[in-house]
């Protein structure tokens, strides 16, 4: 039986190819958000909150998720005091 895949978290501090892949697509995603689903651009945008290579990309990116939480329904609505990556 095979091992099982590491979490994202763990298999982005082993793999630098990995982790710039995904901040690629993250920033794709957000380049083009006319495109794209609300879930999605808060995943990219969390993705770049966390791991975005300049203080200025990683603010961006917060910014952007208390954009989305204003305009979705109560129910929906991203929780940014439960984020770590965007407290201030």
């Amino acid at each position: 039986m095979s091992a099982p895949l590491p979490f994202a978290r763990d298999r982005a501090a082993m793999d630098p190819v990995w982790r710039a892949e995904r901040l690629a697509e993250a920033r794709a995603v957000l380049a083009d958000v006319a495109h794209h689903q609300d879930g999605l651009i808060r995943l990219a945008a969390r993705v770049i909150a966390s791991h975005g290579e300049t203080a200025r990309e990683r603010e961006d990116a917060c910014v952007l998720l208390v954009v989305l939480d204003a305009r979705s329904p109560l129910r929906h609505r991203h929780r940014s005091d439960q984020d770590p990556e965007c407290s201030s």
